[in-house]
């Protein structure tokens, strides 16, 4: 093959794929030209998917415990999802440049008995935009990709910070368990000594023993619950954390942000709808330029086909693919339809627990006040001691009701933070 034949074909087909007059109107084909609107000029696909995950920023302060807790767990991630954004993206960058003209080798078989070798280059120029579904469904997949991602890191940090507010809860529960021990055994020596004296019936220490067995099965409980939560911790981001109990307040999120499952659902909606229109495209007629390049000569023409042979369903198959965008069009609104249900459950459950933590608080208030009134009156010979021990044993139980509401509200927050993206920054992810 002559090179400048070659160079001659190529030089054909370029002018057939941006300059040579369409017959279907304009100067080449408007679906199949350069991506000129999705594509910057350093090669980023621009999304407004892409710029909103970005643009969101984490409800955790980065000097607090829990800030750290999140950093870690990012920095611990395998990330899977990101390789999978990476071949998303390169394979978006591809579909980009499907415009261009394709080149391939050709043989053919003379009437002589000669097979002759050669180079067949197409330049599509008019195809009813399935090259432009094809750009359209990588493009969507990028962004789905990336929501995938947002979704993945955004749940690891929820875990990981759930995790360490549990071994709080558990830290804190356990060392005011351990209180209430020493405090009951103080009360068991004293019933001891009635029973001894035969002032009291063998049944009262019965019953104080049975108090006691109680508080120290919660306690044992709540210290083995934060050492499962510590070490899961610890495993998953390859550290420890302090101790020191902290009570962790996140901002309200913006009232207008959508769920990160929104965001995935209109992207997958995309790509299936772009998928849809490079299906229905693949069965319609398409029009191409081509040129074959062999050591004979060269030669160029105009051709005629279908993606696709068709056949008697391809009726049916255009209208299933036109009834699919229909489909992925509600499972938009189904995705729109659960986010507003979850936010709203998760919103009333804040609500809910917040209320609860006020309100034992102001319980644990009042029973300490009495049971400090009572002991005041047993140790002035007032009161029994078994009307003290009820008292402080309600007590116990109102300040452990306390802690759990106060760690039930930041578990909720980490969940509906979690679903909105806002647990880890969107240009750190």
């Amino acid at each position: 093959m002559q090179p400048g034949r070659f160079l001659c074909a190529i030089a054909v087909m370029c002018s057939l794929s941006g300059c040579a007059p369409s017959p279907f109107g304009g100067a080449g084909d408007a679906e199949n030209g350069p991506p000129r609107s999705n594509f910057t000029q350093s090669g980023e696909t621009r999304s407004e998917v892409i710029s909103t995950l970005m643009d969101r920023r984490s409800l955790l302060a980065e000097d607090s415990a829990y800030g750290q807790v999140a950093a870690a767990a990012i920095a611990a991630s395998s990330r899977a999802a990101e390789a999978e954004l990476v071949s998303a993206k390169l394979r978006a960058e591809a579909a980009s440049k499907n415009w261009f003209p394709t080149l391939g080798p050709s043989v053919s078989l003379t009437d002589l008995g000669d097979l002759v070798a050669g180079l067949l280059i197409e330049q599509v120029l008019f195809d009813n935009g399935r090259r432009k579904a094809e750009r359209e469904f990588a493009a969507a997949d990028v962004e789905a990709a990336a929501v995938s991602l947002s979704q993945d890191m955004n749940s690891r940090v929820q875990t990981a910070v759930g995790l360490y507010a549990a071994a709080l809860r558990g830290d804190e529960k356990a060392a005011y368990g351990n209180r209430a021990l020493r405090r009951m055994q103080d009360f068991r020596r004293i019933v001891q000594g009635r029973v001894d004296g035969g002032v009291s019936d063998r049944a009262d220490l019965n019953v104080v023993d049975s108090k006691i067995s109680g508080i120290r099965t919660a306690t044992a409980t709540a210290q083995d619950a934060a050492v499962t939560a510590r070490a899961e911790l610890q495993a998953m981001t390859g550290r420890s954390f302090e101790q020191k109990p902290s009570h962790l307040s996140i901002a309200p999120p913006p009232e207008q942000l959508q769920f990160l499952s929104v965001l995935k659902a209109r992207a997958e909606a995309e790509r299936a709808i772009a998928q849809a229109k490079s299906g229905r495209a693949a069965l319609l007629p398409q029009i191409a330029a081509s040129g074959n390049v062999t050591s004979d000569g060269f030669g160029a023409g105009i051709t005629l086909g279908v993606g696709q042979p068709l056949g008697l369903g391809t009726p049916a198959a255009i209208q299933a693919l036109e009834a699919s965008k229909e489909a992925a069009a509600r499972q938009v609104g189904e995705a729109e339809e659960a986010a507003r249900r979850a936010r709203s459950r998760q919103l009333q459950q804040i609500a809910s627990y917040q209320r609860q933590e006020g309100e034992t608080a102001v319980l644990v208030r009042r029973s300490r006040e009495t049971y400090e009134l009572f002991q005041k009156q047993f140790e002035a010979g007032q009161r029994p001691v078994m009307e003290v021990i009820q008292v402080y044993e309600e007590l116990v139980r109102r300040e452990q009701a306390y802690i759990d509401a106060k760690y039930e509200v930041v578990l909720i927050q980490l969940e509906l933070a979690r679903d909105l993206g806002l647990l880890a920054d969107g240009d750190k992810i």
